[in-house]
């Protein structure tokens, strides 16, 4: 097996071969990541159903976030990927995901839905960093655009219940579930025949807590995680609870509701994945922090001229949330790109975890959060302005790590 430190002389992997395997688990990860938002795009049938408050329906998502952080910081602190093949690793807990997904057809009500979301978090964790690292074990030169689309399969796969529930106005939302977990265990099934680790293997990057000290005195990883919290504060509230604000947004305008608020919902969370493509080109070109800054700077703009578009018209309301949508997550592959770049190889492991751990953990108190605010509104027109305080501070945190010589390690020196 080769090692990073030998890329450079290795010829004998076909390109195709492995621009191939991308496209295989990247498949597997958008059928996968069907399950994050499956019960967050029914939460309008859920309510009614199960006579849930809008704060209670915002524990099906947090509950989500909330195994997600346990997962993810257990995995990095036994070193799971390097116990277990990463292909099994994500075939298991992918088939884990699924079945948790699925068990909310037996409603188990209010309490157990949580429960099972939570669980549904934790086993995509064992999905999401693997796949990352996994993808990044075939790709030396063009990784950037390989971890694009790794991150544009988990928006792709974040956005498809809303697709299941949009295409029928009438849908039973039991088979917006069937179908979300049917496409997860499609993907366990991907995971674990056609993929496998590439020659290029990592070391083992652990997530150690008495390092933490070291990682939170480094004034520059402190900029590069002032900027990615800045992007979770906006990021999942906005995919939370778009489909909400559109729903009243609609319901205000006159509009007959069907499908229509979850179609445009599917195409903001969707267009993220041109987003992400984006930011990987623009990134290689014009530098980490620019990029990161400019798009946090486009998703601000649209968190808070969406109220302004709340009453319509139409093609007004869609071409905002499309921007908004491919905007938010166009930098979110640049973060953890810029911690490797910037962050001691000693605590690169704890640096990477411990960003990914606080990031995940502001989210559930933003999606708590913003159901709150819009009852303390009077409605969801304005609530979604609080959220371009995140990248406010986030872009100011890019811009000032701008300036400092030790930008000039980030992107081949395009900082």
């Amino acid at each position: 097996m080769k090692t990073l430190d030998d890329a450079s002389t290795a010829t004998d992997i076909p390109a195709g071969g492995r621009w191939a395997r991308l496209a295989l688990l990247s498949v597997a990860v958008v059928l996968c990541f069907s399950c994050w938002f499956s019960a967050n795009a029914i939460a309008p049938e859920l309510k009614r159903d199960w006579a849930l408050s809008e704060n209670s329906a915002a524990w099906l998502t947090n509950g989500v976030q909330i195994g997600f952080v346990i997962g993810a910081l257990s995995a990095s602190l036994f070193n799971l990927p390097d116990l277990v093949r990463m292909n099994r690793l994500m075939a298991g807990s992918a088939l884990l995901a699924g079945l948790s997904n699925l068990a909310l057809v037996l409603e188990p009500g209010p309490a157990g839905a949580v429960f099972c979301r939570i669980v549904t978090g934790f086993a995509l964790a064992g999905v999401y960093p693997p796949a990352l690292k996994l993808v990044s074990t075939w790709f030396v030169s063009g990784r950037g655009l390989a971890l694009a689309s790794v991150i544009g399969a988990i928006t792709a796969g974040s956005s498809l219940p809303h697709l299941f529930r949009g295409i029928s106005a009438a849908v039973d939302w039991r088979n917006v579930v069937l179908l979300a977990s049917a496409a997860t265990l499609v993907g366990a099934l991907i995971f674990l025949i056609f993929t496998r680790e590439g020659p290029y293997l990592f070391g083992k990057a652990l997530f150690d807590p008495r390092q933490i000290g070291q990682v939170l005195k480094d004034r520059d990883l402190l900029l590069v995680n002032g900027g990615y919290l800045g992007h979770m504060w906006e990021l999942y509230a906005m995919w939370a609870w778009l489909l909400a604000y559109l729903t009243a947004a609609f319901e205000a305008d006159g509009v007959v509701i069907g499908g229509e608020a979850s179609l445009l919902t599917f195409l903001a969370v969707a267009s993220g994945v041109i987003g992400c493509f984006a930011g990987g080109i623009l990134s290689d070109h014009f530098g980490r922090t620019a990029t990161t800054a400019g798009m946090m700077i486009v998703s601000g703009s649209c968190a808070v001229l969406i109220g302004f578009v709340f009453d319509g018209p139409f093609w007004l309301l869609a071409l905002v949330v499309i921007a908004w949508g491919i905007s938010i997550i166009g930098d979110s592959a640049q973060f953890s790109a810029a911690v490797t770049e910037l962050a001691d190889r000693n605590y690169i492991g704890t640096a990477l975890s411990l960003q990914m751990g606080m990031g995940f953990a502001l989210t559930i108190l933003m999606i708590w959060l913003m159901p709150h605010l819009a009852d303390w509104l009077g409605g969801w027109r304005w609530s979604f302005a609080v959220l371009a305080i995140g990248p406010a501070v986030g872009a100011a945190c890019m811009l000032i790590l701008r300036t400092k010589p030790e930008a000039a390690k980030l992107a081949g020196g395009r900082r």
